[in-house]
């Protein structure tokens, strides 16, 4: 598949999605780059790996930005996600995999508890939108 039909594929598939499919697709998205950004080192390529870790830090402060702080759970989830970033920041300085990896494990968590409520939800049962 072309970049181009990738990109209209994507951008389709984001602007018909439902919100909370819309939170899993972004942590997908980090995940990747956060991956890539650690290939990257490996490989001593140093400016895709800032590119790649920069894009995992944007897509934490957008989900830092669609949590409605009226829930507790919000303001836990702001601090974990405020940490995620200055790992990531701290990692992109210092070269260092392990503090990509700590992250990475963070957001497989959170991101695997994430597709367990969206199940729920689809299922029928009552859960609070964060």
């Amino acid at each position: 598949m072309s970049t181009q039909a990738q990109n209209v594929y994507m951008k389709t598939q984001a602007t018909t999605a439902h919100p909370g499919e819309l939170t899993l697709m972004l942590y997908n998205g980090c995940l990747k780059f956060m991956k890539q950004s650690m290939i990257n080192i490996e490989r001593r390529e140093f400016e895709a790996k800032n590119t790649n870790i920069q894009r995992a830090i944007d897509i934490v402060e957008e989900l830092q930005i669609t949590l409605n702080m009226e829930y507790e759970l919000s303001a836990n989830l702001f601090s974990l996600y405020a940490f995620i970033k200055e790992t990531l920041m701290e990692a992109n300085i210092g070269m260092n995999k392990d503090h990509i990896q700590e992250c990475i494990n963070l957001l497989i968590e959170l991101r695997d508890t994430w597709v367990q409520a969206l199940k729920q939800v689809k299922s029928g049962l009552q859960v609070n939108t964060l």
